[in-house]
């Protein structure tokens, strides 16, 4: 059920108006069908597909008992702590900054067992939803580094360089943010 349906408020992927397709579907829709995406998918399928051998494991990440995967939860740790950072950054005061600081780290550690659960996630998808899923791990993991180059500065010393790094990091964490939100609305219609 598409969410415009359900009334719910948010991000919405129906289509544009009048039978065309929004941009964003259309961009994502291109990625699906780009068979240069093949190769890093083959790559990354042997290790994504260890996380997803052992029984126990697979079902407490993919929610089994719960009904709801693991990864849009742990999504939730270093996103909000890396936004929380960039809010924070507004305020000079000495005290706030270590918090943001600390709030940086926390993302980057967290960012770990979040990116696990979802190539666990990524590794019973459809072929389609597979190569979306690699745009969206290359864009995560851009954030990851740069966030923690900002955290690095940061503890350095060199407070504006930590504070445009985070800047950055936040966009392209939104980018990626947005593909894996794509692919979420499809999961469990094309495992294989």
């Amino acid at each position: 059920m598409e969410l415009w349906r359900a009334g719910i408020p948010g991000l919405h992927l129906r289509p544009a108006g009048r039978g065309t397709t929004s941009r964003f579907r259309q961009v994502m829709g291109k990625i699906e069908r780009l068979n240069a995406l093949d190769t890093p998918v083959e790559a990354a399928r042997p290790l994504a597909s260890r996380l997803v051998r052992n029984e126990r494991l697979r079902n407490v990440l993919h929610g089994k008992a719960t009904g709801i995967p693991l990864h849009p939860v742990l999504t939730d740790v270093p996103f909000g702590a890396w936004f929380m950072a960039v809010y924070l950054d507004l305020y000079p005061d000495a005290g706030t900054q270590r918090a943001a600081t600390r709030l940086i780290g926390l993302g980057v550690v967290a960012a770990v067992p979040t990116a696990l659960s979802g190539w666990a996630e990524w590794a019973l998808a459809g072929r389609q939803t597979q190569r979306v899923g690699v745009v969206h791990a290359g864009l995560n993991a851009s954030a990851v580094l740069i966030f923690a180059g900002s955290w690095a500065a940061r503890r350095r010393g060199r407070r504006r360089l930590g504070v445009g790094l985070a800047r950055l990091g936040a966009v392209v964490l939104i980018a990626g943010g947005f593909t894996g939100g794509y692919m979420g609305r499809d999961r469990g219609e094309d495992r294989v």
